[in-house]
C-alpha cells in the first residue's frame, strides 16, 4: 500500500481552486440571482438530467446551507484538513488505473469501478460560477466534486431510484434546497414499481443514513482510497440497502 501512497501522490496537482474561481466568477445582483432561481428550477424540474440547470439552481439558492457545510465540517480534523487543503477530484489529480488495480474491498477500488461500470468521468462537474466567496464557493465545488463518491460508497446506482436515495441521504445531512428538492421531484418521477420500492426501502434507508452517519461532506476520502470497504461503513456508521 505505500508504494500506492507514493504513486497515488507523485500525481499531477490541479489549478489553484481560488485562481479558478476568479477566472469562472460571474458576478449577479439580487435581481438576476431571483431570475436565475426561477428559470434553472423551472428547466430541472422539467428536465432533471440538465445537469448545468441543476449546478446554477444549487448555487443561488444554497449560500446558507453551504456555510452550515463548511461548519460541519470544521467540526472535526479531518474536515478542517479538506478546507485548508482545498483538494480536487479530477482526472488531472487522482489516477483511476492505479485506484482499479486495488484490492475490490478498497474504497478506492469501489469507486473505480463505479465510474467504470457508470461511464462516468471525474471531470464532468461543473466549476462553481456565482459564489464570490472562495471558502464559500469550496464547499459547493466539493459537494460536486464527492457526489460520485458517496453514490459508490452506499453502493447506490445512477438510476433515478438511487438518485433520489442519494439526493435524500445529502439533503438531511447538508440542508441545501437543491438535494431536498431533487428529493421530492425525483420521487414523484418514479414509476409506481419504483415507487413502492422506494416508500418500503430506500426512503427509510436514506432517512436513517442522513441522520446516523458521519457527515459525508467532511471525508478526507483521498486519504482513505485503501480502507476496505467494510470498515469505512462501519467507522461512518452506515448501513448497507439490502432489500430490494
Amino acid at each position: 500500500m505505500r508504494a500506492f501512497i507514493r504513486k497515488l501522490s507523485s500525481f499531477p496537482k490541479s489549478k489553484n481552486f481560488r485562481e479558478e474561481l476568479e477566472i469562472n466568477y460571474i458576478p449577479t445582483n439580487l435581481f438576476q440571482k431571483t431570475l436565475l432561481t426561477i428559470g434553472s428550477a423551472t428547466v430541472a424540474l422539467l428536465d432533471p438530467y440538465r445537469g448545468d440547470m441543476i449546478a446554477c439552481l444549487g448555487e443561488v439558492t444554497g449560500e446558507a446551507s453551504l456555510k452550515f457545510m463548511r461548519e460541519r465540517m470544521l467540526e472535526n480534523n479531518e474536515g478542517a484538513e479538506i478546507l485548508r487543503d482545498m483538494p480536487r477530484i479530477n482526472s488531472q489529480t487522482i489516477c483511476f488505473k492505479t485506484l482499479s488495480e486495488l484490492p475490490e474491498d478498497t474504497l478506492g477500488r469501489v469507486y473505480a469501478d463505479f465510474m467504470k461500470e457508470n461511464d462516468i468521468t471525474a471531470d464532468s462537474r461543473l466549476p462553481v460560477q456565482f459564489i464570490n466567496d472562495p471558502d464559500i464557493a469550496y464547499v459547493m465545488q466539493r459537494y460536486r466534486e464527492v457526489h460520485d463518491l458517496v453514490h459508490a460508497s452506499l453502493f447506490m446506482k445512477t438510476t433515478m431510484l438511487g438518485e433520489v436515495a442519494v439526493k435524500w441521504v445529502e439533503g438531511i445531512q447538508t440542508k441545501l434546497p437543491m438535494c431536498i428538492g431533487g428529493g421530492i421531484w425525483g420521487a414523484a418521477r418514479l414509476k409506481p414499481k419504483h415507487r413502492q420500492l422506494y416508500l418500503k426501502y430506500y426512503l427509510p434507508w436514506a432517512i436513517k443514513t442522513g441522520h446516523n452517519a458521519k457527515f459525508l461532506q467532511g471525508i478526507y476520502y483521498e486519504k482513505r482510497w485503501d480502507q476496505n470497504i467494510n470498515d469505512f461503513h462501519k467507522e461512518m456508521n452506515i448501513s448497507r440497502l439490502t432489500e430490494r
